[in-house]
């Protein structure tokens, strides 16, 4: 609940006017540049096994989420959807809000131990979305693939940058000044609070939709955050992950709709108000689907 709480004060400062649209592109943008990287890094700094110990929460996540995208291609064609709304669900069923939610409340759940993971999991998603996704999407497009732009976007993305940091320092055992260790230990704890005052104040600016366009959202959300997490739990449950992870694993696969995937979306033209509708309504709906999943875990 203090999580949400947290959103709803931004909903509230964005309802009332005295936050605009800029609050959240600068929010964004110092916890996407600074916040996040810094938090990825000292997490990792706490790592106290070798990185290969994390080879199969990596493989297995990684399955899942290619086993996603690619549940994209039969379910449009069993509803005969068009290539846009198609390209929009290959950023919505595998790609929830891994990092901006899913780390604080991996966090709230499990405490600091759970860090390492929650970075770990954070880079694999994202790593996913912007190589593979991405790929699909622009196969789809009429202009085709353009692969500049996808290894920029790989190569000039902080949070994938802070996560070889972290493992470098980790692996050749590099020692990190105090007066550097505090410093990112300061921006670490202040993101997610930053992050979650953000959201709120997006999800405060978005109209309402009509009854049609909110049934599509909610047979999305509902597929994303209860039916493939569902499935995968019981694919991975009697899996060698340690149970932390395994929990770890599955709420990042019940998180809702996150900002990145929907500023993808938007650079794309991908049905922006429907990406905007369902960061709405995963938001809300996680408030009672997230404590499921946790009571569901043990």
């Amino acid at each position: 609940m203090p999580l949400f709480l947290v959103i709803f004060t931004g909903m509230l400062f964005s309802k009332t006017g005295t936050a605009t649209v800029q609050w959240v592109d600068i929010l964004n943008k110092y916890a996407l540049l600074i916040g996040f990287p810094a938090l990825v890094v000292v997490s990792l700094m706490q790592l106290e096994a070798e990185i290969k110990v994390y080879l199969p929460l990596i493989l297995l996540n990684s399955a899942y989420i290619i086993s996603g995208l690619l549940l994209v291609y039969p379910i449009s064609w069993v509803f005969r959807l068009s290539t846009k709304m198609k390209q929009a669900l290959f950023l919505i069923l595998p790609f929830g809000n891994i990092a901006y939610l899913g780390i604080p409340v991996l966090e709230n759940a499990y405490g600091n131990d759970i860090l390492p993971v929650a970075a770990i999991l954070s880079a694999v998603y994202v790593f996913w979305m912007l190589t593979l996704g991405l790929v699909l999407i622009e196969v789809h497009e009429a202009k085709g693939v353009h692969a500049g732009r996808l290894f920029m976007s790989l190569i000039k993305n902080p949070l994938l940058l802070s996560v070889f940091a972290g493992i470098i320092i980790v692996s050749f055992r590099i020692h990190v000044p105090g007066i550097l260790d505090n410093t990112l230990r300061f921006f670490s704890q202040s993101v997610t609070a930053v992050v979650l005052f953000s959201l709120g104040i997006f999800l405060g600016m978005q109209k309402t939709g009509t009854p049609g366009e909110w049934a599509q959202v909610a047979a999305s959300s509902l597929t994303a955050m209860l039916v493939l997490p569902g499935i995968y739990y019981l694919v991975i449950r009697f899996s060698p992950l340690p149970p932390e992870e395994m929990k770890a694993s599955i709420l990042d696969a019940a998180m809702p709709t996150g900002l990145t995937p929907y500023a993808v979306a938007v650079q794309y033209n991908l049905k922006s108000r429907f990406f905007a509708h369902n960061v709405v309504f995963s938001t809300l709906i996680s408030i009672l689907i997230l404590p499921l999943w946790i009571y569901l875990l043990g």
